[in-house]
């Protein structure tokens, strides 16, 4: 809550310390008969217990007094714009994005945020995006072009957190995974690797070491080094994952040492590698919910793999197949089979796993492919990981939570 609003007990000119924690109580229990506290509220406190009654109170009217009806927020866009206003005054930006993502869920104010000042109005966050996302085909032309400049704002902001450390992650293991022992150039030598590798070549009476292998960097090379296939599901759960691994495919679309692709499935299966260039655009194109069709999806990114053995292929989903099981895994083991490094992400969000099929994780697992989540912040280096062919079972054991 708001620490700003502590009590002051004027004699001792000190935060009156019952006091404030019977306030923080009150906030939290919500009022009425049943919170115990009888502490109450007025002027900035009143105003904030209304903006939490409005979301989280089964009991209560509009001014936080006890009352016969539900708490609320009717369906008048001004009177949402108001509380909207409200919450970005009293709270700080972390806890209004949960508020808002809790009003929308518990109040159905989805409707409401087809109008463009609505969108003018909220906190721009991931889940949020999601939600318009589900929209896209049913939101009138003017709030479209609100919500594209909101989804801008929070693709920019994710491009800035997340680009700079993908990009070398990802340079970095190219780079590792390049190593030479035949260096054509003396500035092509990685001397720390060479002495490590020849420490038993030492001669005391020289206080040398005699170098009987080098280990150098190869040439960079400018072609294509690694595919990599990103392959979203986007059923209506996903859709923090389908936000985050937009932004991850633009940033490695941008890289020449990579070919990325990306396609989006349901029971249908749509490639938007075209629209990598801006991820924007590519979120747009996609149209979050209805059912899924995973083997149908693998079956088209398969076909976009040229060089299995420098490959990488990433399904991004829950698991739960609408279409043919055994067709699905049996594809999954043939990639595997032919060299295709293939990384199954239960999600990519920062929520941890969502609710998955635990027998079809269980048995890409018995075939050497785990299915975990995994945060934005750890995707460079899972992304490093595959590049440079670890295990990703370990990796995942020691990042996330399997």
């Amino acid at each position: 809550m708001n620490a700003g609003n502590e009590r002051v007990d004027p004699a001792a000119g000190r935060v009156n310390v019952a006091d404030e924690r019977l306030r923080r109580w009150r906030l939290v229990l919500g009022g009425g008969a049943a919170d115990g506290t009888g502490c109450g509220l007025d002027g900035v406190d009143a105003r904030m217990d209304a903006a939490l009654a409005a979301v989280y109170d089964r009991g209560g009217r509009d001014d936080g007094t006890p009352g016969g009806r539900e708490g609320g927020l009717g369906a008048s866009a001004p009177r949402v714009a108001r509380w909207l206003g409200d919450i970005r005054a009293y709270f700080p930006s972390t806890v209004v994005q949960v508020m808002q993502k809790d009003a929308i869920e518990r109040l159905n104010l989805t409707r409401l945020l087809l109008e463009p000042e609505m969108l003018e109005a909220v906190e721009p966050d991931v889940h949020l995006v999601g939600t318009l996302l589900a929209l896209n085909k049913v939101m009138p032309d003017q709030a479209r072009e609100s919500a594209r400049t909101l989804v801008r704002k929070v693709v920019t902001e994710l491009e800035r957190r997340l680009a700079q450390k993908t990009r070398a992650a990802v340079s970095g293991a190219l780079d590792r995974s390049a190593r030479t022992h035949r260096p054509k150039r003396v500035a092509d030598i990685d001397w720390d690797r060479t002495i490590r590798a020849n420490l038993k070549n030492y001669l005391p009476e020289k206080n040398t070491v005699v170098p009987s292998r080098l280990v150098g960097y190869a040439r960079r090379q400018r072609s294509v080094q690694r595919e990599v296939v990103l392959c979203i599901d986007q059923s209506g759960s996903m859709a923090a994952s389908v936000v985050y691994s937009s932004v991850f495919g633009a940033v490695l679309a941008s890289m020449r040492a990579l070919k990325t692709s990306l396609v989006v499935f349901d029971t249908a299966v749509v490639d938007l590698t075209d629209r990598l260039h801006d991820p924007v655009e590519l979120l747009f194109g996609t149209q979050l919910g209805g059912g899924t069709d995973i083997n149908r999806a693998i079956a088209y990114g398969q076909g976009l793999i040229t060089r299995p053995a420098n490959s990488i292929f990433i399904l991004i989903s829950d698991l739960y197949e609408g279409g043919v099981r055994e067709e699905m895994l049996r594809r999954v083991a043939a990639m595997t089979q032919a060299g295709v490094q293939v990384i199954v992400l239960l999600a990519l969000s920062d929520e941890g796993a969502p609710f998955y099929d635990h027998e079809n994780a269980a048995a890409l697992a018995a075939m050497g492919v785990p299915a975990f989540a995994c945060t934005p912040d750890a995707f460079p280096d899972l992304m490093a990981a595959a590049i440079e062919r670890r295990d990703i079972t370990q990796w995942a054991e020691r990042h996330t939570t399997l």
